[in-house]
């Protein structure tokens, strides 16, 4: 079945729609990955003591958040696109009406502007004291302006190139300098990062608190006192320019924290009265989030440092020591009560952009860190998942009430209008809408049958289930391991798949069954004293989601003893009410992974190869991070070529793509014994701000690929598509005057597009509850010369060819299938998986 990842606050803050209480896993066992200890550490002052590394924390930290928005924002791919000039908007499919969580600026300033770099000496990096010291001249710069942390933008210009004031700071001097720097025009992207800039000035206003990106309402929490759980609400909010009209795009989300601190878990005694040793306490601790709700901050623990307590001392930007006790209790009115606890040391925020630069940890209190996320434990727990779906998970009519709220408050907010009217900013309370159109149902194809998948929940499971497959693979020589305890569950799921394979047209021979222990190393030599060359399929029933055992079996499958692998925890299979669904999934995945094909779609091309890249990284271990490369074999798209390319760790940008396009196109003639005429790209995983540098970096590479292939480039199209998942906006369709999702096969390249771009949106999923996701695509290079139809609908197919589920996915099957390989070789195998396996889908 299809792997579940970990439920932590960002899934919460990300995917409010897509919580499902009580799933269990057959693949992918949910736990957290096994953590490192880290070196001790000299003590460091909390963050925001930290000046030199501090400030460069600041200037980057547009760059994480809209200012990478905005570095996108400037790039046009368009102009390249000499068949998309004039429209970039299909006309095909039932057109619905739509509304979208955008309110349209109504209002804005029609005057030049005038930007302005503000020094300070000594260097001041905490982002506050520079707002506080420069506020304190508001009689030169005005009460109308806005401040980014280090240029100012004015609705007027001052009378010198160059004013310097001095500011006071407790007992010091500080000299600040205002120096021109250039006048903005009322189009200028600029002036949006200002008005971003300016509303987030304004949800501060209104008493929000932010935390990341995201401002949340700690007044408003709901607390779980049974699960020891509190969720803040929240808004994220961005101001853009779209085809026609600047919005404000605001969406809700949550925040999750724990009613717990890092020292009550050091501190825990378990059942036996024995407390954690340091071992232990790093396993669960390490990896983990933290907030400090001092000043309101998210931290990743690296390790912890049992040599230091709160009675260590670090030096003050001016120089003096200080111990972390006094610190607290002076700055923050906090008492820390216990003085031997150990500090959690953390590096700080993970930049991609910097991997070599050395950082100097912060050390926090355990006893001021509350813990996010959710446990393994509580992620098992169906009613600790049920609660927190029914708060967070809002379906359309609530979110529009949410959204509608959130407005009525800005508009009614006196201090918040103050300061919207000194810019002359206005917004429609109303959401924009727009047409949009639904693609017509896509044709499954199944051996000799052929069926629609449902128009509403874009399934087609009854159908899978009821004939046989595309592509059967017997299954002769196989073997299946269990640790004595579960014997039963072994058995039981052998005999539901005698009793689901004929069904399916799977001829099954009687498996090998060996009882093993618990190990992952009597597994592994289980394994060596039964397998040969004639093993075709290995399952493992589990006792438990241990992640340990997990990869270690998965290693030994994919690296040193490649042969198609199947684990299942066996608490899965303890219902039976759902165990004749789970041995029908099981079968399907084994025949997959043994190069058997579930369906097919037409997707309209001829000779046409398609590509998907994703990337995986590993920020809890600091590894390597891992870009996922697959690509169709034959022109069903029923194979696929896998490859992975190890990086440095944050690194998103893939430079063996090369390698790996040679490596493809050479299986593919193999197979076809010609070369594809087309060439189609689905790259998933792009970063905010990554668009130039995927346009300069990925792209040249793929097409120097093809030149050295075919000779001339200009044997070959290419077209290469960003996909993007993680996107606040949200479509909602009017059915008989109530808001709802739209179906899936929506499609939206009108009015919340780009003009510089040849970009739509997809609802290709079905959602039962919550707020359905659409999926941004954008095609920045395109050799095939697509029509929007004609990249749409082919986009849209590909959505149904992901053998891991009988129902259509958010991306296209590509793209899932390279998020898939990268993640089972970034958090289990750590290492390329053999060759032999390259041409099976062995990741599914």
């Amino acid at each position: 079945m299809n792997s579940t990842s970990p439920l932590t606050s960002h899934h919460l803050t990300q995917q409010t729609g897509q919580i499902q209480p009580g799933l269990q896993p057959l693949e992918s066992p949910v736990v957290k990955p096994a953590r490192r200890r880290r070196p001790r550490r000299t003590p460091q002052p909390p963050k925001e003591l930290q000046l030199g590394a501090g400030l460069q924390a600041l200037s980057l930290k547009g760059k994480r958040g809209l200012g990478a928005i905005f570095q996108d924002q400037v790039v046009n791919t368009r102009q390249y696109l000499e068949h998309v000039k004039d429209s970039t908007t299909g006309t095909q499919g039932r057109v619905v009406k739509l509304f979208t969580n955008h309110f349209r600026v109504t209002s804005r300033p029609e005057l030049l502007t005038y930007k302005y770099n503000i020094d300070y000496m000594p260097e001041i990096e905490d982002g506050k004291v520079r707002t506080d010291l420069l506020c304190q001249h508001k009689h030169v710069i005005g009460e109308c302006h806005i401040f980014d942390g280090n240029s100012l933008l004015l609705p007027h210009k001052l009378q010198k190139q160059k004013t310097e004031l001095v500011s006071r700071w407790g007992k010091k001097i500080v000299k600040v300098t205002i120096e021109f720097c250039s006048e903005l025009k009322p189009t200028s992207l600029d002036c949006l990062r200002y008005y971003n800039i300016l509303f987030r000035k304004i949800l501060k206003m209104m008493d929000l608190k932010q935390v990341g990106r995201n401002y949340y309402n700690e007044n408003e929490a709901t607390e779980f006192l049974n699960h020891k759980l509190v969720i803040w609400p929240g808004y994220s909010t961005s101001i853009l320019e779209y085809e026609t009209s600047i919005t404000l795009c605001a969406d809700v989300n949550h925040k999750l924290l724990r009613m717990q601190t890092a020292y009550d878990l050091i501190m825990h005694v378990d059942n036996k009265s024995q407390r954690k040793d340091a071992k232990e306490i790093s396993k669960e601790l390490v990896g983990s989030i933290v907030f400090t709700k001092y000043n309101n901050r998210t931290y990743r623990v690296d390790a912890i440092n049992w040599e230091e307590t709160p009675r260590s001392t670090f030096k003050k930007s001016g120089g003096e020591e200080i111990t972390f006790v006094d610190y607290y209790k002076e700055q923050h009115g906090l008492v820390v009560t216990d003085l031997t606890q150990p500090l959690l040391v953390s590096k700080g925020k993970w930049k991609k952009s910097q991997q070599d630069t050395p950082h100097e940890p912060i050390m926090l209190v355990p006893e001021l860190c509350y813990l996010t996320g959710l446990t393994d434990e509580m992620r098992k727990d169906y009613r600790v998942m049920r609660d927190l779906a029914m708060h967070t998970r809002l379906d359309p009519e609530k979110r529009q009430h949410e959204l509608r709220r959130f407005m009525n408050i800005v508009q009614k907010n006196k201090s918040a209008q103050r300061e919207l009217q000194l810019w002359d900013l206005k917004f429609d309370p109303n959401f924009v809408s727009f047409s949009g159109r639904i693609m017509k149902e896509v044709r499954i194809l199944q051996g000799s049958r052929a069926f629609n998948s449902h128009p509403q929940f874009a399934d087609w499971s009854k159908e899978t289930r009821s004939g046989p497959l595309l592509n059967v693979k017997s299954l002769d020589h196989w073997l299946v391991l269990y640790p004595r305890r579960n014997y039963g569950a072994a058995l039981s799921l052998l005999q539901s798949l005698r009793k689901v394979t004929p069904t399916m047209g799977i001829a099954m021979r009687d498996a090998k069954m060996l009882e093993v222990n618990d190990t992952v190393q009597s597994y592994t030599t289980i394994l060596e004293n039964h397998v040969s060359s004639k093993t075709q399929m290995v399952l493992c029933v589990l006792s438990s989601d241990r992640k340990d055992l997990y990869d270690g079996i998965k290693k030994y499958l994919c690296v040193n003893c490649p042969i198609p692998s199947q684990c299942v925890v066996a608490r899965t299979l303890d219902k039976p009410q759902t165990l004749m669904t789970i041995a029908t999934k099981i079968a399907q995945q084994m025949n997959c992974k043994m190069g058997g094909a579930l369906w097919k779609v037409e997707t309209g091309l001829r000779n046409a190869m398609f590509v998907g890249i994703d990337c995986f990284h590993d920020i809890v271990n600091r590894r390597k991070s891992i870009a996922g490369f697959v690509s169709s074999v034959n022109q069903e798209l029923t194979q696929w070529f896998s490859q992975c390319v190890f990086q440095e760790a944050g690194q998103e940008l893939v430079s063996g793509l090369k390698a790996c396009l040679e490596a493809a196109l050479k299986l593919w003639y193999k197979h076809n014994l010609f070369l594809p005429q087309s060439i189609i790209v689905y790259r998933d995983g792009v970063g905010d701000g990554q668009l130039q540098a995927l346009i300069e970096h990925e792209v040249p590479q793929i097409r120097s690929s093809l030149k050295s292939v075919y000779g001339d480039e200009s044997k070959v199209r290419l077209t290469v598509v960003v996909v993007k998942k993680r996107i606040n906006t949200r479509f909602f369709a009017e059915y008989q005057g109530r808001l709802q999702n739209p179906l899936p096969g929506t499609v939206i390249d009108v009015e919340v597009t780009k003009r510089q771009w040849y970009d739509f949106f997809i609802v290709s999923q079905s959602v039962k509850d919550g707020t359905v996701t659409p999926t941004h695509y954008n095609v920045i290079h395109d050799t095939v010369h697509f029509t929007p139809d004609g990249i749409q609908c082919l986009t849209y197919r590909l959505c149904h060819m992901y053998y891991n589920l009988s129902g259509v996915i958010r991306v296209p099957a590509p793209c899932h299938y390279a998020h898939k390989l990268a993640y089972l070789v970034g958090q289990s195998i750590h290492q390329e998986p053999h060759y032999s396996l390259a041409s099976r889908l062995f990741y599914l």
